[in-house]
């Protein structure tokens, strides 16, 4: 029997110190995992070989600063999990190993007035489908990441109101799905899943404080604080939408005026181009156009970019990120949106701030929420079934 404190205990923990380094950064050298843990470079240097003969980590050989070194990830088949995201048009659904490696993935378009038990109907046979396809075995699944666009109550896991969703208000998403596939499942809203993808495999990669902006049918933001998603309190941390902008403008569908939303959000900007351009519109058609030099999608692109800018001067003011990644359609517009957004932020952001601050488009596009529901499942998954060789000991637990 271990106890507290004593050598077989210490080893467990380190152990456990080093499977979850790797797990959540994909893949590590010795000597970046003797950075992250704080080991000693023998100590990491023992664990590994004690991992590696066990089966549960792979070591191939990598350079590190023009230097030969050992790269460590965890192996392919000790696990997978599973991503699941509800988008305003589609459901995707991926499926990687704990090497961070995508195995399957595909993507559908699903009707958003559709009721919830129709959306998890749909989305559990696309998981046991690709599941098949790639002919893994299900007691390997270590766990389920979900994304739907909307707020999650963080105690009860309640999905609140939402305009993109409105059939789904009140429904337990993460307690629906993991009853139909009984594993772990945890969710959380699509704009803090694309903040953990880009963070994890995008244009977040090797920065500890960042702020992922994504524009669609609503604007929202998903907080990175020193390297984990902010939620705050209550689960609504990150709705820049809903800053006030003009307090005389447009009355938003939170029942303000003049929010962020009502100036940036494809409901609230299509109408204006609709006379010159046509009820067909999309905010993928204005992008596109704009790229193209259509003066009228360039200037609106433009304003939009302006309006976002204003309110990634308030994060700057309040939270000083080192980083703001755009997401959505609108960050295939590339500098058409992204120097608006920097002009603004140089004008209302502390100078100090704006210094500080990198304005990049996602790198993941589409793909952003559905690899940071992978992400979730990574990083929500235990250790220890994994050194105890077992993933089929998990118990469900509905976060």
């Amino acid at each position: 029997m271990e106890t507290p404190g004593s050598q077989s205990s210490l080893h467990r923990a380190n152990l456990e110190r080093v499977v979850r380094a790797v797990r959540l950064a994909g893949s590590l050298t010795q000597a970046e995992i003797a950075r992250t843990t704080g080991l000693s470079a023998a100590t990491v240097s023992n664990i590994v070989r004690e991992l590696k003969d066990g089966g549960t980590v792979e070591v191939t050989p990598t350079s590190a600063g023009g230097r030969r070194a050992r790269s460590v990830s965890l192996s392919g088949d000790a696990g997978i999990v599973i991503g699941v995201d509800f988008g305003h048009t589609h459901l995707r659904v991926a499926v990687g190993n704990l090497a961070h490696q995508v195995l399957a993935e595909e993507s559908e378009p699903v009707d958003v007035d559709a009721s919830s038990t129709q959306g998890f109907d749909r989305a559990e046979e696309l998981v046991n489908r690709l599941i098949t396809a790639t002919g893994v075995d299900r007691s390997k699944i270590a766990g389920v990441g979900l994304g739907v666009p909307g707020p999650i109550d963080v105690e009860s896991g309640t999905l609140g109101s939402t305009a993109i969703l409105p059939g789904w208000t009140g429904t337990r998403p993460a307690e629906e799905l993991g009853s139909r596939l009984g594993v772990p499942v945890h969710v959380d809203n699509d704009a803090n899943l694309g903040a953990l993808g880009e963070l994890v495999w995008g244009s977040g990669r090797g920065v500890r404080d960042l702020a992922y902006i994504k524009v669609a049918s609503g604007v929202g933001a998903g907080l990175v604080i020193n390297g984990k998603i902010y939620r705050g309190p209550g689960g609504t941390a990150g709705e820049i939408g809903h800053i006030t902008l003009d307090e005389s403008g447009p009355v938003c569908r939170c029942g303000n005026r003049g929010c962020l939303e009502t100036f940036t959000a494809a409901r609230y900007v299509l109408p204006l181009l609709q006379s010159s351009h046509g009820t067909d519109l999309t905010m993928e058609g204005v992008v596109r156009l704009a790229r193209d030099g259509d003066p009228g999608c360039r200037r609106v692109i433009a304003d939009v970019g302006r309006h976002i800018g204003s309110g990634v001067a308030n994060l700057c003011n309040l939270l000083n990120p080192s980083r703001v990644v755009l997401g959505g359609d609108l960050a295939e517009a590339g500098e058409l949106v992204l120097g608006p957004i920097r002009e603004s932020v140089g004008r209302y952001a502390i100078p100090s701030a704006a210094r500080q601050l990198s304005v990049l488009p996602g790198a993941l596009g589409g793909r952003a929420e559905v690899l940071g529901a992978l992400a979730l499942a990574l990083s929500e998954m235990g250790d220890s079934t994994l050194l105890d060789g077992s993933l089929t000991a998990a118990t469900p637990v509905f976060t």
